[in-house]
């Protein structure tokens, strides 16, 4: 199975423009013949808490309508990050796209404390099956404590993907955990950041790709969108920058 990571630099807020280039990275991972694509911690809006609750939608937004029409056609799952709005607040959501299937929503399940005051915690965590390995989206803080990998594990993953939105001291923090929780569960560990500003910090990119022996064998720069498509059979990477609307190799 070939799984895609998109390093993506979203635009603050503008949910269309966002979709748009979505797609585009989609399409990027399609020439690879990519099965899956995850991208970065609420990556249709950026990591903007202050405009969440404007910003807050569901998964059965018929903006999204798009992203099932490409997964139908293209046998390719999607992960994309937006808020989601409950009965009581916001939570901080992966919208999963897989063919021919009802959308899930997968939300963070343990919270930084700082953003308590504009989210509340999801409560169940998804496994995304597969023919090949079950995959268990993280989105970013708790990919970071240990009790969620162990968690995931249990319930059967085989690939850790860990959607985020962190700035330089959070990547250093990544690179030391990510490496110890893949070779303890022999469960590849794959990381999806942005670029670019998200709230009050500078998001520092290097997404990567951790083997199930925990060695790192795909990152991308602090600066540049692209893609690491990871094979999960050869533990070969891909690696192919995104240029507005050119594909580079």
């Amino acid at each position: 199975m070939k799984i895609c990571i998109a390093q993506t630099k979203p635009i603050k807020g503008n949910v269309s423009a966002n979709i748009e280039a979505h797609i585009r990275f989609i399409e990027l991972a399609l020439t690879s013949n990519s099965e899956a694509i995850f991208f970065p911690e609420l990556s249709l809006t950026g990591y903007e808490p202050e405009l969440a609750k404007k910003l807050a939608t569901n998964q059965n937004d018929n903006r999204l309508d798009i992203f099932q029409q490409i997964c139908d056609n293209n046998q390719i799952i999607v992960g994309l990050g937006l808020p989601t709005a409950t009965e009581s607040k916001i939570r901080i959501s992966m919208i999963i796209f897989e063919p021919n299937k009802p959308r899930q929503t997968y939300s963070k399940q343990q919270l930084h404390s700082d953003e308590f005051p504009y989210f509340e915690n999801g409560v169940e965590q998804v496994i995304i099956e597969t023919n090949d390995k079950n995959i268990a989206p993280a989105i970013c803080y708790e990919s970071l404590q240990s009790k969620h990998s162990e968690n995931a594990f249990k319930l059967g993953a085989g690939i850790y993907l860990a959607s985020v939105a962190k700035p330089a001291n959070g990547i250093e923090k990544a690179f030391g955990h990510y490496p110890k929780v893949a070779k303890q569960y022999a469960m590849p560990v794959l990381m999806a950041n942005c670029v670019g500003f998200c709230d009050n910090f500078l998001s520092a990119g290097k997404s990567a790709v951790w083997t199930k022996k925990g060695e790192l064998i795909g990152q991308l720069d602090d600066k540049t969108e692209g893609i690491l498509i990871f094979d999960t059979e050869t533990e070969e990477v891909v690696k192919k920058k995104f240029d507005q609307r050119r594909y580079q190799n």
